[in-house]
């Protein structure tokens, strides 16, 4: 090859500043803290991918945590039992029963009442909230308006000491669940042959259609991958929180939807940073200003779409 001929090739120039953000904020902010604080989640395959507004999301968090209360009886022995390797089966026997039955839920949900729908953004912010409130009052209806205890499992109790930090178990179990999820979903989208097709009927599905590839039904896969991720997330959540309330997904959805934005639709790894910004932020303003920390994360994502209004790395162009 020619020395034109290389030099012709477009060169990819990777955009590091949305990722150099985190640590920029963090260091900024340590001297006057002094401890550390981490870990935030968003969703984003629905939102970014799919072109729909699901504020129902939420009732897919509370289901599937709801679903895996109702298993927690069956494998007390397993998650009262001293020994980690017994917990963690228990953990992922919960998840995967919440995955399945938030997944099939958003078969139903998008085949009822997402379809009829679709491009029509009003409408879907009315329906989605609709079956938002109808879900919450049937989990009223089925488990009554009451906490439900949800008691973490023997081995993750507790915290790890390391010098004068405390960090506790479960929240590195979380972590971990966390990153595994990332993973896999950048493995799926960028290296596999289904997100190739994802992402191709993402900028234009018509063309994929003409290819003689069924797109909608491609779509239905993500709404129902992206309803199981929520009961995954209700698992964890509820576990943290250690306690079920049937309102419990509707009081993460700002934030959720805060993450999703910041990060720029369709983007796992820009959803990733965005949570990563929420979580150091709010944990830094309560700690320094108390009573702005409610409103922090709102005036990130002000700052941010201020910056680049269409989020840190947008893939959707709508």
């Amino acid at each position: 090859m020619t020395a034109r001929g290389a030099d012709s090739l477009p060169l990819h120039h990777r955009d590091l500043l949305p990722v150099l953000l985190v640590p920029a904020v963090a260091l900024a902010a340590l001297p006057l803290v002094g401890s550390f604080s981490t870990i935030a989640s968003g969703l984003t395959l629905v939102f970014g991918l799919m072109d729909v507004l699901n504020f129902g999301h939420g009732a897919f968090i509370s289901i599937g945590a709801y679903a895996a209360a109702v298993l927690v009886p069956s494998l007390a022995g397993f998650l009262h039992a001293d020994s980690l390797f017994y917990n963690l089966v228990a953990l992922l026997a919960l998840i995967a029963v919440a995955m399945v039955v938030t997944g099939l839920l958003g078969y139903a949900f998008e085949r009822i009442i997402i379809m009829p729908v679709y491009g029509q953004h009003l409408k879907q912010i009315l329906v989605t909230v609709g079956g938002l409130i109808v879900a919450e009052q049937i989990l009223v209806a089925i488990f009554g308006p009451v906490q439900i205890a949800l008691t973490l499992p023997t081995a993750f109790r507790g915290a790890l000491v390391f010098g004068d930090v405390a960090i506790e178990r479960y929240r590195l179990i979380a972590v971990v669940v966390g990153l595994l999820v990332f993973a896999i979903m950048l493995l799926v989208l960028n290296r596999t042959r289904i997100g190739l097709l994802i992402r191709a009927g993402v900028e234009n599905g018509e063309m994929v259609e003409a290819l003689g590839y069924h797109i909608r039904r491609l779509f239905v896969g993500v709404f129902m991958a992206g309803s199981a991720l929520a009961g995954l997330g209700g698992v964890m959540w509820g576990f943290y929180r250690e306690t079920l309330t049937p309102a419990m997904g509707m009081d993460v959805m700002v934030l959720v939807f805060i993450v999703v934005v910041i990060g720029g639709l369709g983007s796992v790894g820009g959803c990733f940073i965005g949570a990563l910004l929420v979580a150091v932020v709010a944990n830094y303003t309560g700690f320094l200003a108390p009573k702005l920390a409610l409103v922090s994360n709102i005036l990130l994502m002000a700052l941010i779409l201020l910056w680049r209004s269409r989020g840190l790395y947008p893939v959707a162009k709508r």
